[in-house]
């Protein structure tokens, strides 16, 4: 790579497995916590906060994407879900994660998609860099539940 950006932060424990997450810049905290037996609960626990950074990531891409071809998608919907599966040394990994992204405009709405939904992914940061170690299967569906990709 030829450019180098960082970012950093704090994490501060406040209990057990609870964290207090204190972000750079001006980003309100987020508590992250295990669920029981080892924590409480009281926050998202990390595997979840991957792949809500997955989901994330990839609605925002997808919705600047859009709006680049001055397209309104409309609210955005996506649902992501998480497979955790065990290794060979039995230890509990992120296996795959699967994301649904529902816009609210009609395909036939929405100008260039074509080219939109072949490229949004490319511009994902978080989806880029964790695909080496996992798969991130991508379903983008129109506001008629329409599937448009995977075609």
């Amino acid at each position: 790579m030829s450019e180098s950006l960082q970012f950093s932060f704090t994490l501060e424990q406040q209990e057990e497995f609870a964290f207090l997450i204190r972000f750079d810049q001006d980003i309100p905290p987020l508590l992250a916590d295990e669920p029981q037996p080892l924590g409480k609960g009281a926050g998202p626990n990390p595997s979840r906060l991957l792949a809500a950074g997955i989901a994330n990531c990839l609605s925002a891409s997808l919705l600047f994407a859009l709006r680049k071809f001055k397209n309104n998608p409309g609210p955005i919907i996506t649902v992501v879900t998480a497979h955790l599966e065990r290794n060979d040394e039995k230890r509990l990994r992120v296996g795959s994660v699967d994301v649904m992204i529902q816009v609210d405009s009609p395909a036939d709405a929405l100008e260039h998609l074509d080219r939109v939904l072949d490229q949004f992914e490319d511009f994902c940061v978080v989806t880029q860099s964790v695909r080496s170690g996992f798969p991130v299967n991508v379903t983008v569906r129109d506001g008629d539940g329409k599937v448009l990709k995977p075609v």
